[in-house]
């Protein structure tokens, strides 16, 4: 049963097939996946798997947490996610949390945090297309009026205006696995996936899976 890993993103690359097509890929290490708790939906009103990945020192974690990592015979983890699991279901058995779970082709959906940008203005957080260009504009890359009249006498809420972009959590769906590499610990999914080189990533069985294009 595919449950999901979590992993970090190592970067990007590009590998070949048979006919020499180039492919970009995002290199995921997810080695050492630990599972820490089985939910139920008699005792915890919903079916989870509680997951943990990337081992630290205990004194870098709370009392509480590391009571928690304890109870489950594990180390503290900095990354603690829970994978949903249809209503009902019941793991037997060791539960795989390997890399080798998934198989080339397999759609998946991968979860980040992306790149934050700061403060950032109409033009590039909401693609706006700025007023005149010219010398005597002096407007160039402001947003323009945004006031309204007696009625309704407020501001539209949702406005399109400066503020902060990025830092935020992004799903991309369907993503294709190209690679499985179990003596790594690495996936490699095509495409691009959110956040930095080095930030956690977490790739779960694509929940909008689409049939694979005739070639």
């Amino acid at each position: 049963m595919k449950i999901g890993l979590l992993g970090r993103k190592l970067g990007m690359t590009r590998v070949y097939d048979e006919k020499g097509k180039a492919t970009a890929v995002t290199v995921i290490e997810a080695g050492g996946n630990t599972p820490l708790q089985v939910k139920t939906t008699e005792r915890d009103g919903y079916a989870a798997v509680q997951v943990g990945y990337h081992t630290q020192k205990e004194q870098r974690v709370t009392e509480q947490l590391l009571g928690h990592f304890k109870k489950h015979n594990s180390e503290p983890q900095k990354l603690v996610k829970e994978f949903r699991l249809p209503d009902g279901t019941v793991l037997e058995g060791v539960i795989d949390l390997r890399v080798t779970q998934f198989a080339v082709g397999d759609p998946v959906d991968v979860i980040g945090q992306s790149k934050g940008k700061g403060f950032q203005g109409v033009m590039r957080k909401h693609n706006a297309d700025g007023q005149g260009a010219s010398h005597g504009s002096m407007m160039h890359r402001r947003p323009g009026a945004i006031g309204m009249r007696s009625t309704p006498g407020r501001i539209w809420k949702n406005a399109s205006m400066p503020g902060h972009m990025g830092d935020e959590r992004v799903t991309v769906q369907n993503l294709r696995v190209i690679q499985v590499r179990e003596e790594d610990n690495c996936i490699l999914v095509s495409g691009a996936v959110p956040g930095a080189n080095g930030s956690y990533v977490v790739v779960r069985p694509a929940k909008k899976a689409k049939p694979e294009a005739k070639k």
